[in-house]
């Protein structure tokens, strides 16, 4: 099973944030570490995708400056394992700086199931809890004689 980190967008007047929710599953991402770019600014991550140009250029140029030619195209692989491990919590953080809030995890085979999870957790949250009821105790507690485990004295007590 896997985990899914739900997200919730801010709270607008008249729209049902569970509605609006993204399920964004924990664990690697496969088209991230093979395309990272292009996986990025799918998921709209601009300034994630300009970074990893940039790091993916300078990274170009560094090992041609220092003749290793050969390692040129091995340095990119490091972003694109990293992409592709970190691709969930880069789009967490990117929601989150949008204003978005996180509501929880759901474990589950897939993101239909994990928004079925999902949606009736949240039917249950909204459900008025139960009124507390006040109990009095019928008799008074007896208090103790004496210190602690007969160890300890405390003052006002015989």
């Amino acid at each position: 099973m896997a985990i899914h980190v739900v997200m919730e967008p801010p709270a607008k007047a008249g729209q049902n944030a569970s509605e609006a929710a993204v399920f964004i599953r924990d664990g690697f991402h496969f088209f991230g570490f093979i395309a990272p770019l292009l996986w990025l600014l799918w998921h709209r991550l601009w300034l994630e995708a300009a970074m990893t140009l940039a790091a993916t250029l300078a990274l170009a140029a560094a090992s041609e400056w220092a003749g290793l030619t050969f390692a040129a195209p091995l340095l990119p692989l490091l972003i694109s394992l990293y992409v592709g491990l970190e691709g969930g919590a880069l789009r967490i953080a990117a929601l989150r700086r949008a204003g978005w809030h996180q509501w929880g995890v759901v474990e589950a085979d897939s993101v239909e199931d994990a928004e079925m999870r999902y949606l009736f957790a949240a039917e249950a949250d909204d459900e008025p809890a139960p009124a507390p009821v006040a109990i009095s105790p019928a008799t008074p507690r007896p208090q103790p004689a004496g210190g602690a485990l007969g160890l300890l004295h405390y003052p006002g007590r015989n």
